[in-house]
């Protein structure tokens, strides 16, 4: 046992450097995480981390996703059973921190460093590698950033410093973990002094497939609801999983002394600079996708300024351009997509009422009012997207790209002022020609004959007009929450080429 320092505050880098050369016994720095048989899921991202462990690659990782993603319980757990040191930043000044670090830090060294910088830390740790391997992990590392451009970059180029100076020598694997997307890819981006020396790794909300393990003791039907509106975020899943969906929603969304009350807000004001006029174009695009012109106009921004703060969300994974299924990335126009379900739920049931909430609305009372009615509008577009995925799954040997596809009714329609424009919710291609088209219905009474009757005689039509080639044989997909009319299931029955996906067996498997 290495003796304490009589006066540990004052202990030169040097000294301490050393010590750990030489001194370092980790043989009780295995970490042991008590929550580690709480944790689900993660698989993939875990396999990934281990492969990172067990080879030779000597560059840090940069774990970064947004806030109650997961990040804190990835890490954790993988570092359970691993010699491993964990330093979680906060929004203290970076001298404080590093203080408390060091305090962290004593029990690993044998005696307390002097930390004057994050440059020195990051010296401490590589040392303290050289002896066995070890993982360190420095979560919500832009906290110990001075949050200026050249304050930052001062403080990087030290820490690459370093870099050079110590990785080889060393055994350490290091993690720096962030919640700040914008400012954890910024010390990737060319100009960062970090640009080339850190392997991103971004953690990015479940799918549902995934999400759905965090909603046992929940039907399909039940559990997709939950999903669309948690976007598969673990916490929020978590939160919403374990009562009915109307006292969930209002206990943890809709009650101002609820977890998710505020949850959209402070996450765009700690990424942005100017969050009201974000906020107003969320707002907006949470009724519905809107084309770049409707954005301008209803948010009251010129057009340069409305496509600059769209791009920053979409850099963010917040909203997203859609096109039309095989048109170019180039393609000027598109509609633009809240595509984060929670946003999208916060922004249109959330934020223009939190007013009245806290002036004494009653959540249950905004629930049946304004929530219940249009829940199922909400749901539509996440259960669209699932169904495109489940056709990629399912129906890949004929379709290889599946999305959605919308476009100008046929022309003899729109002279007549019949029907002005169609859309079709899945649309696959395999080897140029369309293999299978498809709707999908999330709504409560079996879908009716009419949707497949539109398809075949104004929708399917449309899409050829517009340039399309059709397969010989094209496979129609119908895929319904309430399953299907009995002339529908007659029609099945005569068509070979009509499916009828049972959706609460396709969500529940």
């Amino acid at each position: 046992m290495v003796a304490r320092n009589p006066n540990p505050c004052i202990v030169y880098s040097e000294v301490v450097y050393a010590k750990v050369d030489t001194e370092v016994d980790m043989a009780d720095q295995v970490f042991r995480w008590a929550l580690i048989d709480m944790f689900l899921d993660r698989e993939d991202e875990l396999s990934v981390l281990e492969q990172w462990w067990s080879s030779a690659d000597k560059m840090p990782l940069s774990l970064f996703g947004r806030r109650r993603v997961g990040k804190s319980w990835l890490f954790r757990k993988f570092a359970h059973g691993k010699p491993a040191v964990l330093l979680v930043a906060h929004r203290l000044s970076a001298g404080a921190q590093l203080t408390r670090f060091a305090e962290q830090l004593e029990p690993l060294l044998g005696v307390r460093p002097d930390l004057p910088d994050v440059a020195s830390l990051v010296r401490v740790l590589f040392r303290a590698g050289r002896a066995l391997k070890l993982l360190a992990v420095i979560d919500e590392f832009p906290w110990l950033l001075p949050g200026t451009a050249s304050g930052d970059e001062e403080v990087l180029s030290t820490v690459q410093a370093v870099f050079e100076e110590e990785r080889d020598q060393s055994q350490l694997k290091l993690v720096l973990c962030g919640s700040l997307v914008g400012q954890m890819e910024a010390l990737q981006a060319e100009r960062s002094p970090l640009h080339g020396r850190l392997r991103p790794f971004e953690l990015r909300p479940l799918p549902y497939q995934q999400a759905k393990t965090f909603l046992t003791g929940t039907g399909p039907i039940e559990s997709f609801e939950r999903y669309a509106i948690t976007g598969g975020m673990p916490r929020y899943l978590s939160d919403l999983g374990l009562v009915d969906l109307r006292t969930a929603v209002c206990t943890k969304v809709l009650d101002r002394n609820g977890a998710l009350w505020d949850e959209a807000r402070t996450i765009l004001e700690q990424e942005l600079r100017e969050p009201k006029v974000y906020f107003a174009i969320l707002a907006q695009l949470a009724t519905g996708d809107k084309e770049l012109g409707e954005v301008t106009d209803l948010a009251r921004l010129g057009t340069a300024q409305a496509s600059k703060y769209l791009a920053v969300l979409e850099h963010m994974h917040i909203v997203r351009r859609r096109l039309p299924v095989l048109a170019p990335p180039e393609t000027r126009g598109g509609l633009w997509h809240l595509e984060d379900p929670f946003f999208r739920f916060w922004f249109r049931f959330v934020f223009p009422y939190q007013e009245d909430l806290e002036t004494g609305l009653r959540a249950e009372d905004l629930f049946d009012g304004e929530v219940a009615p249009v829940l199922n509008e909400h749901i539509g577009p996440e259960f669209e997207d699932w169904c495109r995925s489940w056709a990629r799954t399912n129906l890949g040997g004929r379709a290889r790209t599946v999305g959605a596809w919308w476009g100008p009714a046929l022309d003899s329609l729109r002279r007549n002022k019949e029907r002005t424009s169609e859309e079709i919710d899945i649309v696959g291609v395999g080897r140029g020609r369309v293999t299978v088209v498809g709707e999908a219905k999330w709504q409560n009474k079996p879908l009716d004959y009419s949707v497949l009757k539109d398809l075949r005689e104004y929708k399917v039509p449309a899409l050829r007009q517009a340039g399309f080639k059709l397969a010989t044989r094209v496979t129609t997909v119908l895929m319904a929450r309430s399953g299907y009319t009995e002339q529908v299931q007659l029609a099945a029955a005569e068509d070979a080429h009509l499916l009828l996906v049972d959706v609460p067996a396709a969500l529940g498997s």
